[in-house]
């Protein structure tokens, strides 16, 4: 019989590492996860989203991810598609990247796009949600750094959106690594999935949580003679950057026939997902 004295040992809740539970990404190609292929996973594309909500759902049997995005989708399409379905999902963290496919189009302004976020963006935190902007990369050593200009335009912009609204800012511009090319895809467009690694392990940062996602580093690329570097120039231009061009004056969009990875709230490992699909996925050796 045990004694009405005895003191029993107080119970502990584990610990709440983040007030989040329900996390929905919007946005294209990038949200979506392209250039970081899984076929383990929804969509079979990991993505930087995937590993961020990978890292939040970590000892929270509760939480729930949701992934809207798709590729090829311009910001007002984003806007017109993907904030409704979101907002009917009441989230709590919403991630919103959007902006860089029209910038990449002549008449992208970045002030014009700069008013259509901000009033995404509003009716997202007027509905309660903390929201997550991300600002474009420094495009300057890459294929796209024609567009250096627009995309610094659109980052101060974006700043003063997210003071507006008291939204938190992943800041791509200021992450120096993405200037390694290995950093980048084979189609130079899109993140490589140590990109995609990097840039998860910088938004979490940027939330101020804990993580498991360690700093990878490349390993030095083969050094090349002027004539395999043109070489491999042409060949990008021939697979991938002549077929954007097409697509341009076809006005087509490589997102035409494409639903959303991730519709709906689902846990983050749920029958199906690959072992170890919580761990990084870049080889460093």
């Amino acid at each position: 019989m045990t004694d009405a004295n005895t003191q029993q040992p107080p119970t502990t809740k584990p610990e709440v590492r983040h007030p989040w539970s329900r996390y929905v990404a919007l946005g294209d190609s990038f949200t979506e996860g392209i250039g970081d292929p899984e076929p383990g996973v929804p969509g079979g594309f990991r993505g930087w989203a995937d590993r961020v909500a990978e890292e939040l759902s970590r000892d929270q049997e509760d939480f729930a991810y949701a992934n809207l995005a798709i590729r090829g989708r311009l910001l007002q399409q984003i806007v017109d598609q993907q904030l409704a379905p979101a907002l009917a999902l009441k989230p709590d963290l919403v991630s919103i990247s959007a902006g860089g496919n029209d910038l990449l189009r002549p008449g992208g302004d970045p002030d014009v796009l700069a008013e259509k976020l901000d009033s995404a963006v509003q009716i997202l935190t007027m509905n309660g949600a903390t929201v997550i902007l991300f600002n474009g990369p420094d495009t300057g050593s890459t294929v796209l750094g024609r567009l250096r200009g627009k995309v610094a335009i659109y980052n101060e912009n974006l700043r003063t959106v997210a003071h507006r609204h008291d939204a938190v800012v992943a800041d791509m511009w200021s992450l120096r690594q993405l200037a390694d090319p290995q950093m980048w895809a084979e189609d130079r467009l899109h993140f490589s999935p140590l990109g995609h690694h990097t840039i998860a392990a910088m938004v979490l940062d940027s939330l101020n949580i804990e993580h498991s996602l360690e700093p990878l580093s490349p390993k030095p690329l083969p050094a090349q003679s002027w004539r395999t570097a043109r070489t491999n120039d042409l060949v990008w231009a021939r697979q991938h950057f002549m077929p954007w061009v097409v697509r341009r004056l076809r006005h087509q969009s490589s997102g035409d026939g494409i639903s959303a990875k991730r519709p709906v709230f689902a846990p983050v490992f749920g029958s199906g997902a690959p072992l170890g699909c919580g761990e990084p996925a870049v080889e460093t050796d």
